[in-house]
Formats: C-alpha cells, sequence, structure tokens
C-alpha cells in the first residue's frame, strides 16, 4: 500500500501531546500508582488510567488531594517512566503527510520544555512549525488562549485541533476552530470528528 499526503480537509493541524500523538497514558499510570503506594494508598491501574484520562489535576484531586509535594513526586516518577517514549501508530505517518501536502503541524501541551525533548527522542521534532509548552505562559486548556495564540500569530484559516481529551475539544471551540476527537473512536460533544486511530486522518490508496 502506498501512503499519499493527509486528508487536504485542513491545512494546519494543531496537536496535543500526551495520549494524542504520544502513548503515554500507560506510562503515567504506572508511575501514579507507585507514587501512591509509596504513600500507602491503594488504587487500581483502570481507576487511575481513567482518572488520567480526564486530567492529571483531577487524578491528584481524586486519590491524593491530601497528601502534601504529590505531584512533585509523580511527575518525577513519571519522567523515569517516559525514558523511553512511544508514539501511537500512525502518528510520525501522519505528521509527515501534513508537511508534504503543504501544511504545518503545531503543538500545545500542557508540560514543561522537557516536551522539546521528548519530540526529539521520537524523531517528530522536525516536523513542527511551533511548539507551546507551560513554560510559554498560557493558562491551561480548556482555556483558549495557547491555540488563539498560534492561530493569530500564524494566521490559520484553514486549521484543526485533535486531542484525546473533552478539554481538547472545549479549548478549539472556544478559540474558534475544529476539533478532531481521538479516543477509541467515541463522540465527543463540540468535535466535528471522531477516529480510533491517527491514520484515518491518513488516506492510504491501494
Amino acid at each position: 500500500m502506498t501512503r499519499v499526503p493527509a486528508a487536504t480537509t485542513y491545512r494546519d493541524y494543531i496537536w496535543d501531546l500526551g495520549g494524542t500523538l504520544l502513548d503515554n497514558y500507560a506510562s503515567s499510570t504506572t508511575a501514579f500508582v507507585d507514587t501512591l503506594a509509596e504513600e500507602g494508598i491503594t488504587a487500581t491501574r483502570a481507576e487511575v488510567y481513567r482518572a488520567l484520562r480526564v486530567s492529571t489535576a483531577y487524578a491528584v484531586e481524586t486519590f491524593a488531594a491530601d497528601v502534601p509535594g504529590f505531584l512533585a513526586e509523580y511527575k518525577s516518577a513519571e519522567a523515569g517512566e517516559l525514558a523511553t517514549p512511544m508514539l501511537f501508530d500512525g502518528a510520525y505517518e501522519v505528521l509527515g503527510g501534513v508537511v508534504e501536502a503543504g501544511g504545518r503541524n503545531f503543538l500545545v501541551s500542557h508540560r514543561d520544555r522537557q516536551v522539546l525533548h521528548l519530540l526529539a527522542m521520537t524523531g517528530i521534532d522536525g516536523l513542527f512549525t511551533a511548539v507551546v509548552t507551560a513554560d510559554d505562559g498560557f493558562p491551561r486548556k480548556p482555556d483558549p488562549s495557547s491555540i488563539r495564540h498560534l492561530v493569530e500569530r500564524y494566521d490559520l484559516t484553514d486549521v484543526v485541533a485533535v486531542g484525546d481529551r473533552p478539554i481538547d475539544v472545549e479549548a478549539a471551540v472556544a478559540a474558534g476552530i475544529d476539533a478532531i476527537y481521538f479516543n477509541g473512536g467515541r463522540p465527543c460533544p463540540g468535535a466535528e470528528r471522531a477516529i480510533a486511530s491517527l491514520r484515518e486522518l491518513l488516506p492510504i490508496q491501494a
């Protein structure tokens, strides 16, 4: 089968990282469960995984709201688990397809500039026009400020945001752009499209 450029519905793509391009939930769950155990708190992997899919803040509030310094301990453990980051199937091909089609890729992440290291380790750093991290000072999604910044800075008109959580969709809608929801193909209010695989964004011809 021959790969052809990414879907021409949109020219530019604003991506989330964790859970969208980077398959990090399994590693993050391990780090979170282990950190809880060190504090004498028991939770199943399934419970933690579901909570992390909502947000890190939600997971901390759910399982360790009264544990001082828990977030820092968890983040330290998570960094170790993410030492060997893995992309979702099709991520590299879709990002490359966008560029081949004359489009641009952008990234908005809640993580600090560790993101740049993760992009380099997975070999996709050269496929992005701009990367926004927590160090840039924008409010966290669903606040649309980071997306609006990219839209205005790069004069984006034919653009879509791709993310795996409802807050990604909410931020895109609030910024006035379309959203694609990547979470097992389940629908999400406000999303233009729901996908179960990144390869659904990449037309394939025989």
